[in-house]
């Protein structure tokens, strides 16, 4: 078969999930019939210029399309001049994520962002260079080939709903071209700004408020949802969409496995809406993932939708994009109540929230989990479900803001605020996984119980989302228990942004600790949470497409799962508090558990009086 043959199949066989979005979309515009041809061509060319290698992983990936729900699938997230400097000193760390087991590398942004403030690189200026202080297009492209000879696919950001102000469209734009004034959103007056404001959500109230902004040298509003220098598309604009289509295959031509789309939930704008996960959204990112579905099938797409599980569900595909949308999108609401559970030692939300709202399976997709992220936490904690357990919502979420800040009495946290907003409540929390599960306040006092505590909360964090469905995705000096980073308020260009308190330089010298010191907490953590992932690769029923069903267990302390493989199922237990707690093995048994061994530790399971013990923050997978 030739190439050419083989673009045609996949071009057939994806040819109902782009057009019709496409037509529903776009032919209404005058240009839409050159627009067409322009995305065919494109198409056409970006396959032509694929590597050999690349297309010889593209028919691997064909042939094995459930490579990315595989037990196998571990993730590193990490900005790539605070892990390693730049792209050479990633090369040079490669042997160290391949000790952890992981398989996939999520480079934080790392295309051309603008000079100074860039939002954590998110406002970018050109979306076909990396940014310089890191390296080159080649010398990225050599990186990501060394991670896959490594086994280990590469993600990286691309934002859709924004350029930087400084990018070559927007500057164009400001310069007066008609054709790239239509790239973004303008308004030559404030009245339609002033009714889209009336419901359209703000993202930063704080430091960025409003969702607009005013430049006299164009005499126009330019519609900035994020922050001043970061300007919105015009998604409405066909024109838009092809410019974007490009850059995704020359992306996904330089290597690239996973895109994770940022911003997608802002990318339709409409009066009268919180300008949201509107339909259109949704039309958008299917077509681009049969885009790639035809010309780089080895590529998976990541939806970045931080939002509620209703509206988080269908950027993994519902209704009519069940299938066809995003394959991987954040587990926001598992993180959250994670903290939540941990936080009131009570796991009866978390079990609601997580019965409720998520399907036990999705199609073609699954979930990236994530303690945390590298930005802050949100108590996305709604007043129904807090209310279906008896907790008022307001003051719950309150609570937790209270408790993760370390000020709440016996807290055994520390973080800070990020984004507090008087008027509506709302207290976002930054802090680094160990100093909110307790590690910094324990050395602090020198309490070597507390810190055994908080050493078990971290790696009962990390068997869960090792377990749970999905990838689980370890943030990076987590495995290491690296604390706040309080020195980011000396540097002028993050002082502002408390999210900077977890996002430290790379320690390599705790690396040196955890090899000479085994009773250290970083080694007691990084051997601790290799060996989680270690037996997740060894675990079939952790598979993401095997469904998962929550389990009632009558303690309020403990949270357990089900994965129900057709070979069996595997059952997931933890202790969400520091009291010992235990089950009947009756109650194990009557859920499908047969082999009476810890498929973590490979330790018995029993205290021969029929029941399973389960010490502070347990964290079991029973066969």
């Amino acid at each position: 078969m030739t190439d050419a043959e083989l673009y045609e199949l996949r071009a057939a066989r994806s040819a109902d999930d782009l057009w019709p979005m496409l037509e529903a979309l776009y032919a209404a515009h005058p240009g839409y019939a050159a627009f067409r041809a322009e995305l065919e061509q494109a198409m056409r060319a970006a396959w032509e210029a694929r590597p050999a290698e690349l297309k010889r992983l593209d028919l691997a990936r064909d042939l094995e399309p459930d490579w990315f729900q595989r037990p196998g699938m571990v993730g590193y997230v990490f900005y790539i001049d605070r892990f390693a400097g730049d792209l050479k000193g990633v090369r040079e760390r490669l042997d160290y994520l391949a000790d952890l087991g992981v398989t996939y590398i999520h480079f934080m942004p790392c295309l051309k962002p603008r000079e100074g403030d860039s939002d954590g690189g998110y406002s970018v200026q050109d979306y076909r260079e990396i940014a310089p202080h890191l390296g080159t297009m080649a010398e990225f492209e050599e990186t990501v080939a060394a991670a896959r000879a490594r086994g280990m696919s590469v993600c990286i950001d691309m934002v859709l709903n924004h350029t930087a102000k400084e990018h070559d469209w927007a500057a164009r734009a400001r310069a007066g071209e008609a054709a790239y004034l239509d790239y973004y959103l303008t308004f030559p007056d404030d009245t339609l700004p002033q009714e889209y404001a009336k419901t359209a959500h703000e993202v930063f109230p704080a430091h960025a408020p409003g969702n607009f902004t005013y430049y006299e040298d164009m005499g126009r509003w330019v519609w900035t949802s994020f922050n001043e220098h970061q300007w919105d598309l015009n998604w409405a604009n066909p024109r838009v969409f092809l410019e974007m289509a490009e850059v995704m295959l020359f992306l996904a031509n330089r290597g690239v496995e996973v895109l994770r789309f940022d911003a997608v939930a802002f990318l339709w704008k409409r009066l009268g809406t919180r300008c949201q996960s509107e339909p259109e959204c949704h039309m958008i990112l299917q077509a681009l993932r049969a885009i790639s579905r035809i010309v780089t099938p080895a590529v998976i797409h990541l939806e970045e939708a931080i939002v509620g599980p209703a509206e988080m569900l269908p950027y993994l595909g519902r209704g009519i994009h069940d299938g066809k949308e995003g394959n991987l999108a954040y587990h926001n609401s598992l993180m959250v109540q994670f903290w939540s559970a941990l936080a009131a030692r009570d796991t009866r939300m978390m079990s609601h929230v997580l019965a409720t709202h998520f399907p036990p399976a999705l199609t073609n997709a699954t979930y990236a989990n994530y303690l945390r992220c590298h930005d802050d936490i949100g108590w996305a904690v709604t007043d129904e479900d807090a209310s279906a357990v008896g907790l008022n919502g307001a003051l719950h979420r309150a609570f937790l803001s209270d408790f993760y800040e370390g000020v709440f009495p016996g807290s055994f946290a520390k973080g800070e605020l990020f984004q507090h907003d008087p008027e509506t409540g709302d207290k976002r929390i930054s802090g680094s996984c160990a100093s909110l599960a307790g590690v910094e306040k324990a050395l602090e006092a020198g309490d070597p119980v507390a810190l055994d505590r908080a050493i078990d909360r971290v790696l009962m964090g990390h068997a869960l989302i090792a377990a749970f469905g999905g990838i689980p995705l370890i943030y990076m000096g987590d495995e290491l228990g690296m604390l706040n980073d309080y020195g980011y308020t000396g540097y002028a260009p993050h002082a502002h942004d408390s999210r900077w308190l977890h996002r430290p330089l790379m320690d390599w010298a705790l690396v040196e600790t955890a090899q000479s010191d085994p009773a250290s907490v970083p080694a007691r953590l990084l051997t601790g949470i290799k060996t989680i992932m270690a037996r997740r690769a060894a675990t079939p029923e952790i598979h993401g497409a095997v469904p998962t069903e929550i389990l009632e267990t009558g303690h309020r302390a403990l949270f357990a799962f089900a994965r129900r493989a057709p070979t069996g199922p595997l059952i997931c237990v933890f202790n969400f508090s520091e009291q010992w707690q235990s089950l009947p093995l009756d109650w194990a048994s009557l859920h499908g558990a047969t082999l009476f061994e810890d498929a973590l530790s490979r330790a018995p399971v029993g205290d021969g009086n029929g029941r399973i013990p389960l010490p502070p923050y347990a964290r079991l997978w029973l066969r």
